[in-house]
Parts: structure tokens; sequence; C-alpha cells
């Protein structure tokens, strides 16, 4: 079986924001619920996916990691605290 990218979810405080997703991306979303509660044995509600998956989206943006780290270095203008 293929290894997915998103597995048992971290049980985290979580905050709400409400979105609207074109109904294939839902269905998508449905599907890989399906999956990973056949992998893990943990079913899992479509929703509780999108932080994980937006984590670890983040996580690997290569080009995004280049902005943060330019935004929290002293040189990068960023200004804020880190």
């Amino acid at each position: 079986m293929a290894k997915l990218k998103i597995g048992a979810l971290p049980d985290d405080k979580p905050v709400k924001v409400t979105i609207e997703l074109p109904a294939s991306v839902h269905r998508d979303l449905v599907a890989y619920a399906e999956a990973v509660a056949r992998e893990s044995g943990q079913r899992t509600d479509p929703e509780r996916l999108i932080a994980p998956m937006l984590l670890r989206f983040m996580a690997t943006d290569r080009g995004f990691a280049r902005i943060r780290r330019a935004a929290h270095s002293p040189r990068g203008g960023g200004g804020g605290e880190g």
C-alpha cells in the first residue's frame, strides 16, 4: 500500500476557519480521509485533514521557506519579532 503524507492527526486546540471548497476538492478530501482510515485504522473527518495538509504543504514549499528566512533575518527587512 502507498505511504500517505498525512497519517494520524495530533490532538491540537483548533482555531475556527470557515472556507468554501470546490466540490471536486471536497470529494478528494473525503477519499483521502477514507484512505487514511484504511491505513491507520482511525476514522478521520475530512475537515480535520485540511490543517495537516496545509502544514505539510507550507513546510515543503522552498519558496515560502526562503521568504520566511528573509523576513526573520536581521537584513531581511521583516522588522518583526521572530
